[in-house]
């Protein structure tokens, strides 16, 4: 089964869960402010896609950091940490679809109907 990973109020993954919605692909939603950041998921998340897909720098929670943590992510294992310590820090959605299709995060309409279907 398909997870998706966010937060509730977010408004990209409003619009991703209408998509799997309107396209009749069952989920799970995964709440970051509700369940928090699940490390094992993580840990693969940081293989592919990759900690450079993960953490949202465009966002306030990147904005909000001060200048030398935002300094200090520089890899895998400072990335890990950033985004365990803050949730709305990974680039939502994240979505697991399963072994066949792999991990994607934000929402691209084209490349997950490449995925889904």
């Amino acid at each position: 089964m398909t997870t998706l990973y966010g937060i509730t109020n977010c408004d990209t993954v409003k619009r991703a869960r209408a998509w799997l919605d309107e396209h009749g692909i069952a989920y799970r939603f995964h709440d970051f402010k509700k369940e928090g950041v699940p490390e094992a998921e993580l840990d693969e998340w940081l293989r592919a896609p990759g900690w450079e897909a993960l953490v949202n720098r465009r966002g306030t929670t990147w904005r909000r950091l001060d200048e030398a943590t935002r300094a200090s992510v520089v890899d895998t294992a400072s990335a890990r940490a950033a985004l365990l310590a803050n949730p709305s820090l990974v680039k939502r959605p994240v979505v697991n679809w399963g072994q066949r299709a792999g991990v994607t995060t934000g929402f691209d309409a084209a490349e997950w109907k490449s995925r889904a279907m």
